[in-house]
């Protein structure tokens, strides 16, 4: 059997989760990719999990019968781990080598609906691998037609180029660039200049249509981040789970902590490698 990569879906069987499938689904026939769900019995009577095994395991096998179908040219199966709910969807991640992992989060009150919803930001904080957040009242009827990616003055910002640059790819999508002065200091505002203009040059270079701004943070990375994506209807938002912090984002929480709870479209969280070893080149 050809070994294919592979997509997670944290999944509960809640509206959310049925809605990153989806999600999932889409991209795995565009990158011709195997989708797996990861089921954790958490270890906690608050999340009144009361399927037992042979239950669980039987909606799980129609859903995924249901789904197989829908798949062009791959897999779709599931596990079912014990523990900790981010803990195992991450680690079923690494196990695998998956590209992505796909999770979803209740529309009108946040995540708080269900264990996936309830572990997003932990999930990302542990997963080595890139994480797509997506919620259940996301429009999936309309094209993924431009991607923001907000550049700030870490070394470790333009790690999300390479997989924004492979969305931009799949869906024909416009990638704005966006960069964030956060500060007067000369330093930080030459490091944002730099690095937007190497993402220019990569773009460029691939051949991928974008295009580049520049911002003045007065106050909230995140309220900008997001204000810049509902001027132009941003489709998808490419963060690192680390940015830069200012006294409004630690009051606040962190950046990615924030965007995931206020962004109304799909956000992908890509994890900073050390600097010493980064595989980008600059």
């Amino acid at each position: 059997m050809i070994h294919m990569d592979k997509i997670i879906v944290g999944f509960d069987l809640s509206k959310g989760s049925r809605y990153a499938l989806d999600l999932a689904v889409d991209i795995a026939n565009r990158w011709q990719h195997d989708v797996r769900l990861v089921y954790v019995h958490a270890q906690r009577e608050e999340y009144n999990i009361k399927e037992d095994n042979s239950e669980l395991r039987q909606r799980l096998d129609d859903i995924t019968a249901g789904v197989q179908g829908r798949l062009r040219h791959s897999q779709i199966d599931y596990v079912v781990r014990e523990g900790c709910v981010p803990v195992e969807v991450a680690n079923q991640a690494a196990s695998d080598h998956a590209s992505l992992i796909v999770v979803g989060s209740h529309g009108t009150s946040g995540f708080e609906t269900s264990w996936i919803g309830k572990n997003t930001y932990r999930i990302i904080a542990l997963a080595t691998t890139p994480v797509l957040i997506v919620r259940e009242d996301f429009n999936f009827n309309k094209a993924l037609e431009n991607i923001v990616l907000p550049i700030d003055s870490t070394a470790t910002t333009r790690q999300k180029l390479p997989m924004a640059a492979r969305f931009a790819q799949t869906f024909g999508s416009t990638i704005h660039v966006l960069g964030l002065y956060t500060s007067p200091s000369e330093a930080q505002r030459e490091a944002v200049t730099k690095y937007v203009g190497q993402c220019h040059q990569l773009l460029e270079k691939q051949g991928i249509d974008h295009n580049y701004s520049f911002v003045e943070v007065e106050n909230n990375l995140t309220i900008t981040t997001l204000e810049y994506a509902d001027k132009i209807k941003a489709d998808m938002i490419v963060i690192m789970t680390e940015q830069e912090s200012s006294i409004s984002n630690l009051l606040l929480g962190s950046y990615a902590h924030q965007m995931l709870h206020l962004s109304k479209i799909p956000v992908l969280s890509i994890q900073p490698e050390d600097v010493g070893r980064l595989r980008t080149g600059w």
